[in-house]
């Protein structure tokens, strides 16, 4: 079973994963998403977990869609539900900000 380090662990070399396969520096994808380089190391390293802001900031910096950092493939399928679950929690959260946002 995986604990919040874990999440953290995966989320971080997805991102890391998507950023070099795009051939962008640490510091060109933290400006893109509006973090500091730290910031988007620490993200990388599993250290901080991002806001649904920040992670939102990175999948538009990275050019891809908020799914691509939670896919299935390449990943241990006993990580499946706890990244099925991470995913609900995070659309959940991006969706109470964008209902806030429009009022």
């Amino acid at each position: 079973m995986m604990n919040g380090q874990d999440v953290r662990e995966l989320l971080g070399k997805r991102i890391q994963f998507f950023r070099k396969q795009r051939q962008l520096s640490q510091a060109v994808l933290a400006e893109k998403a509006g973090i500091s380089i730290t910031f988007l190391s620490k993200i990388e390293r599993g250290i901080k977990y991002p806001t649904s802001e920040t992670i939102s900031g990175i999948t538009n910096g990275l050019g891809v869609e908020l799914y691509d950092l939670f896919r299935h493939d390449e990943i241990p399928p006993d990580y499946h539900n706890m990244l099925d679950r991470l995913q609900n929690d995070l659309m959940q959260t991006i969706d109470a900000v964008f209902k806030a946002y429009r009022k």
